[in-house]
Formats: structure tokens, C-alpha cells, sequence
């Protein structure tokens, strides 16, 4: 009940956070460019502040590091660029492959419509893509290859950011059953 709560709170601080970094590129063209780049530099400090609390609370309880591990990537994918799309965090750290699919499937139905760029799509369905692989969902050939050709150097790093949390995750797991 008390990890239960605790990731509750975890989830709806970064819900929070996510949704103040989409409100300040939601409201880009009505700031300058001072007070935008310091209000998402703001948001990005206060991020980067709680990964680093909850790396303190997931180095000694195993509950918590599956539990926080989605919610720690997602944040070191907003503080890292890999993601550009607020609502692709929130989807990833809630763990919600269904609603990513549905994303993507939006997506491909607004680059038909001519709703979106072929580059904004490029980008945002490669942010998809590489949440929905994270998330160990199963992708199609023809979704693998996408991937890897549009894969950013940012995404990349998130890639690799992601193994390291997983790793250090079974090291904590060792370290405790070692003590």
C-alpha cells in the first residue's frame, strides 16, 4: 500500500512536470524568447531535481526500481531531447503502449491528410517508435527499419540511457541480495 502510494505520487509529479513543459511550448509564440528558454530551462532543472530524488529511493527497495524505472526513463528522455512531444513522455512513463499505438496510428493519418510535415511525423513517429520498443512491445520489420533510419543521435543516447537503467537496476537487485 505504501510503494502503491508513493508511486502514485511519483506519477502524478511527473505529470505535472510534463504537463508544465507542454504548456510552455504550448504557449511558445506568446512568450519571448528569454522567458520561454528560461521557463523550460526551469522545467528541465526541476526534472532533472526529481531523477535524481528517485534515484535515491529506487538504490534501496526493488519494489520501487520496476516500478519508478519507466517513470526515471521518461524523465531522462524529456531532460535529454530524445523526446520533443510531452505527450509521448506521459504516454511511456504511464506505461501505455495502446495509447502509443493509437498515436502512431494518428500520426500516419495526418501525414496522409497533410496535417503534419513529413519531417514533423519523421520525428514524432521515431519518438513513438522508440517508446513503444522500450516498452518491449513488438514492432514490424517495416517499423524496425523506420526506426533505425530516423533514429536521432538524442534518441540513440536515450537507447543506451535505458540499458544503463535497466542494468543498474539488476545491479541494485544483486547488491541486495548480496548484503
Amino acid at each position: 500500500a505504501e510503494t502503491e502510494k508513493l508511486r502514485a505520487n511519483v506519477e502524478e509529479q511527473l505529470s505535472r512536470l510534463l504537463q508544465q513543459l507542454q504548456d510552455c511550448e504550448d504557449m511558445k509564440a506568446d512568450l519571448d524568447e528569454d522567458e520561454y528558454e528560461s521557463t523550460k530551462a526551469e522545467t528541465i532543472q526541476q526534472l532533472r531535481e526529481f531523477e535524481a530524488s528517485l534515484q535515491k529511493m529506487m538504490s534501496g527497495n526493488m519494489t520501487l526500481v520496476s516500478a519508478l524505472g519507466s517513470v526515471r526513463l521518461a524523465i531522462q528522455g524529456a531532460v535529454s531531447n530524445a523526446f520533443k512531444t510531452p505527450e509521448v513522455i506521459k504516454l511511456f512513463a504511464n506505461r501505455q503502449p495502446a495509447q502509443l499505438r493509437l498515436r502512431f496510428e494518428q500520426l500516419k493519418q495526418d501525414l496522409r491528410l497533410k496535417k503534419v510535415s513529413t519531417e514533423a511525423y519523421n520525428a514524432q513517429a521515431v519518438e513513438v517508435l522508440a517508446a513503444l520498443k522500450r516498452l518491449g512491445d513488438e514492432l514490424s520489420e517495416e517499423e524496425r527499419a523506420f526506426l533505425q533510419q530516423h533514429m536521432t543521435q538524442n534518441m540513440a543516447d536515450f537507447e543506451s540511457a535505458s540499458s544503463d537503467i535497466q542494468g543498474a537496476a539488476i545491479l541494485s537487485a544483486a547488491s541486495s541480495q548480496v548484503k
